[in-house]
This record gives structure tokens, C-alpha cells and sequence, in this order.
């Protein structure tokens, strides 16, 4: 099924969810560094700043995810795609009320922020792997294939 959310028959959503992924688990690594002895502002700056870049990004990819998701007619996909969906709201939501309680700043939660942020990542694992699988194995956002003549076929 191709996706309705596409440029050139390439799904937009499998284009977009990278950065999210990226900068949350940079994020976290940037507390690492933080709490691994450094303790330079810099890292605690760059962790506070990169989740929210992420929460940015996420919910720009959720766009073009939705609009796929509303495209599946088949009901396990369709469950699948909704356990999917319900996770990423879920680690957004996990990343806002982390993102908040940095700006807040109490000292006394920043082992709590980072065990947050983890449990985030833990729970993004588990949903990239069901976007996966509605890729891979359910062929979602996937062109159909083309006969090979077509492809073969020189430029008029």
C-alpha cells in the first residue's frame, strides 16, 4: 500500500522519525557525560536542548505517520499501527514532562530525569520495532512493484 503521505512515491514518515530517534538518544548520552563525572553545564545544556528539538520533530513526523495511519484498512495492521501510535504519544509525552521538570530545575530529580529518558528510549525501541514490522512484514508506505519492463523502459 503506498503511503498517502509521500513525495515521489517515498514515505514521508520512515523519513522524518530519524531525527527524533537521534536527538533523544543523544540526549541521553549527553547525560551520561553530565552525570558521569564531567558535571559541565554544557552537557546538562545540550541533553535539555536536544529533548526538545526532539519533541519538536517527533510530533512534525507524526504528521505524515498519521495520515498513513488513517490509510490502513486491514485490522491487525491496524492495531498494530495503533499500538504503535499510542507508544509514540506516550514517549512524547514522557519527554515533555522530563523536559519540564528540567526547566524547573530541582537538583533532586536529576537521577529521576535520566531514568525518565530511559525509560523513553526503552519504549521507542519497542515502537521503532512495530514500525518496522509495519514496513516490512504488514508493507506499509510501500510502493507496490513495478513490472520490470517499466523500469527498464528508456526516457522518452
Amino acid at each position: 500500500m503506498t503511503s498517502p503521505a509521500n513525495i515521489r512515491e517515498h514515505p514521508i514518515h520512515p523519513m522524518l522519525v530519524g531525527f527524533p530517534i537521534a536527538l533523544w538518544i543523544f540526549s541521553l548520552i549527553c547525560d551520561i557525560f553530565y552525570h558521569a563525572g564531567s558535571q559541565s553545564e554544557f552537557w546538562k545544556s545540550a541533553a535539555f536542548y536536544l529533548m526538545a528539538a526532539g519533541i519538536v520533530t517527533a510530533l512534525l513526523a507524526a504528521i505524515p505517520g498519521f495520515i498513513d495511519y488513517l490509510s490502513i484498512t486491514e485490522l491487525r495492521t491496524k492495531k498494530i499501527a495503533t499500538t504503535h501510535m499510542i507508544l509514540n504519544l506516550v514517549i512524547v509525552a514522557l519527554f515533555l514532562f522530563n523536559l519540564g521538570m528540567r526547566y524547573k530545575g530541582a537538583a533532586s530529580a536529576e537521577m529521576f530525569e535520566v531514568v525518565l529518558s530511559v525509560v523513553a528510549i526503552a519504549l521507542l525501541a519497542v515502537s521503532g520495532w512495530l514500525g518496522g514490522s509495519l514496513v516490512y512484514v504488514h508493507h506499509v508506505g510501500l510502493a507496490p512493484k513495478r513490472d520490470s519492463r517499466e523500469i527498464d523502459r528508456p526516457a522518452a
